[in-house]
């Protein structure tokens, strides 16, 4: 079986409404996840952790995680601090 253009069409179609229903819900995330916590499906916070209420494994791996991005940020920033100090004939 060939690929027409009929899939073709259908693969656009689907594509287009898949973004227009992804659109739809980011700009009703919170009444979504509202009405689906009602329904009994566990829907975890958008980006909002509880601290206090993570286990000591949880805040561990944050932490870890955490720190993996300031070294990364670290390493980022001191590459660009060299070459400007370079271009300028700085130490």
């Amino acid at each position: 079986m060939a690929i027409n253009s009929n899939h073709m069409t259908g693969f656009v179609v689907g594509i287009g409404i898949a973004a227009v229903g992804f659109y739809a819900y980011k700009k009703n995330q919170a009444e979504v996840d509202d009405w689906l916590r009602r329904q009994g499906v566990q829907v975890p916070a958008a980006g909002v952790k509880d601290i206090t209420a993570m286990s000591l494994e949880e805040l561990v791996t944050e932490k870890e995680r955490l720190e993996d991005v300031i070294a990364e940020r670290e390493m980022a920033t001191g590459g660009e601090e060299t070459a400007v100090k370079e271009e300028k004939g700085g130490k």
